[in-house]
């Protein structure tokens, strides 16, 4: 089954070993350029002044992923760097999406990217976005396929701006609209 995050309720939660030692905290998301998948999680320190521990954890490295923290077997699953999360040798560096236009591939302006939503699972993924639109409303849009991401502008089938949610309990649902529904074109894909 299928689980649905904004990305910003991911971050800042605690990073614990199955022994019990809390060892930091999520930090960032590092994404995949080419799949958007989920590589790995920067960490910082846990507490008031903490700062960043320039250490990574893979996601391959992760024992379970809950609501309340991510967990793992034990410190010898991070990273002693944070190399991890710099750009793979086929990959460019990757862009924050906060604060993107989303836009179809025909034009029509959707709103400026507020968080992204992720899939959690085996493989981990964004699955869409959580938009402003210009009438201040925020919508969460799926994204099926692959999209077009620079720093400013995330393009986007023109099926999408049919299928969207309020809430991510209509999350799936609009998921499943995209992929199956009449408005799909898979030529847009």
């Amino acid at each position: 089954m299928t689980v649905y995050m904004r990305a910003s309720e991911v971050t800042k939660k605690p990073v614990v070993t199955l022994a019990g030692d809390d060892v930091g905290q999520v930090k960032d998301i590092v994404f995949d350029s080419s799949t958007g998948d989920i590589r790995c999680f920067t960490l910082a320190g846990r507490g008031l002044l903490a700062g960043p521990l320039h250490r990574a954890l893979l996601w391959r490295n992760i024992h379970a992923w809950g609501p309340h923290a991510v967990m793992i077997r034990d410190e010898s699953a991070l990273e002693e760097d944070d190399a991890a999360a710099g750009p793979g040798e086929d990959e460019r560096a990757g862009v924050n999406v906060l604060g993107a236009a989303v836009t179809t591939r025909s034009g029509t302006q959707l709103g400026k990217v507020t968080d992204a939503v992720v899939a959690t699972g085996r493989k981990p993924a964004v699955a869409g976005y959580e938009v402003e639109t210009a009438e201040r409303e925020r919508v969460l849009l799926p994204v099926v396929g692959p999209v077009t991401v620079s720093g400013e502008r995330i393009l986007v089938p023109d099926a999408t701006a049919q299928h969207s949610a309020g809430d991510l309990g209509g999350f799936g649902s609009a998921v499943e609209g995209l992929r199956h529904g009449p408005a799909h074109d898979p030529q847009e894909d």
